[in-house]
């Protein structure tokens, strides 16, 4: 695992995983092997190696319904499965981004943030060679505990999003408290009350800001047709609003969009948008969308090195590469072909 900046809270560190790493489940560099046990550990996949060595390695974690795993495949991979039996999946990536679709929905996941996974009919996962992750496996039948509004059959409302970016260093603190419990040796027994509720606790930060979840309120409790008032009632409730108007940019990365169809998926006017989007990111609206389609684009230009930079540009709305290069270049401080040639 890279080093990390041990002042930010939002980064695991490698002492923390040290209570995992005691538990070795899986360590090999052949295909099979590897295939076998981590359809055993998780679920039947199909799984596809690019580049690099195998060298696959899975750490394991036992609570009383929660699972972890620390996972490391050495070489790039494909992961391809179907539905989960009766649990959801929380990918952290540690070290490098992936690349998640899952049913009718792609997910750019950045290093260092976190991805809630339920798919309803398909998942196909793209990892980079040498990447990290760290995942929970939480059983839907918690979720529904936690969650009274839960639908009937119990699965999750969205088959896949990314934990807000606002509460990333509260979803890391979380997983640094699991982590501490797996370092406590089992003959000191913690009480069973406690790591119970310690459990549903880390349920219900899934279940409590689930995209689903907040947006009824936000819609059926906030939403006021005069202007003034949902600008007050947006500015009170603004991380939320933020994450409506992310999760609409995130689904249409390669769709052209207005500033007016920004200001609707967040409920509010267009001034407000601006406040908001100043407020927590500094930038207009406009801009943000740009920089989030930047990342994404050298997102798959890391994974897929070889694609197209006008296929791929297109592929995420910029219908200038001219134009294209001189953000990329001021964002990223080189241009899309070196971002290839480097990592070629």
């Amino acid at each position: 695992m890279q080093a990390r900046d041990p002042r930010s809270p939002a980064a695991l560190q490698a002492a923390d995983l040290s209570p995992l790493l005691q538990n070795c489940v899986l360590r090999s560099d052949e295909h099979a092997p590897s295939h076998s046990e981590l359809s055993t550990e998780l679920t039947d996949h199909a799984l596809k190696w690019g580049r690099g060595m195998v060298s696959t390695s899975m750490y394991k974690g036992e609570f009383d319904r929660l699972q972890m795993y620390l996972m490391r495949y050495g070489a790039e991979v494909d992961v391809e499965s179907s539905t989960f039996d009766d649990f959801s999946l929380v990918h952290m990536s540690l070290r490098s981004g992936a690349e998640i679709d899952i049913d009718d929905c792609r997910l750019h996941v950045p290093e260092g943030r976190a991805v809630f996974v339920s798919p309803r009919h398909s998942l196909r996962l793209h990892c980079l060679a040498g990447s990290e992750r760290l995942l929970l496996k939480v059983p839907n039948a918690l979720l529904r505990e936690v969650s009274p509004a839960a639908e009937a059959e119990g699965l999750p409302k969205r088959s896949g999003f990314l934990v807000p970016r606002l509460l990333g260093p509260q979803w890391t603190l979380l997983m640094r408290s699991l982590l501490g419990v797996l370092s406590i040796p089992r003959d000191v027994g913690l009480n069973p009350v406690w790591v119970t509720h310690f459990e549903r606790s880390v349920a219900l930060f899934l279940a409590a800001h689930h995209p689903a979840e907040t947006s009824i309120g936000i819609e059926g409790a906030l939403f006021v047709p005069h202007g003034d008032r949902v600008d007050r009632l947006a500015l009170a409730d603004g991380e939320r609003r933020m994450e409506l108007v992310l999760d609409y940019m995130r689904l249409r990365l390669g769709a052209p969009v207005s500033l007016c169809d920004l200001a609707r998926a967040g409920c509010v006017s267009e001034r407000t948008l601006n406040v908001l989007c100043q407020r927590f990111h500094g930038m207009s609206p406009m801009a943000l969308l740009r920089n989030m389609r930047l990342e994404a684009l050298r997102s798959k230009l890391l994974l897929q090195p070889d694609v197209s930079i006008t296929a791929a540009a297109l592929e995420f709305g910029f219908g200038h590469v001219g134009r294209l290069a001189a953000y990329y270049k001021a964002r990223f401080h080189e241009l899309p072909s070196e971002t290839q040639a480097t990592h070629h």
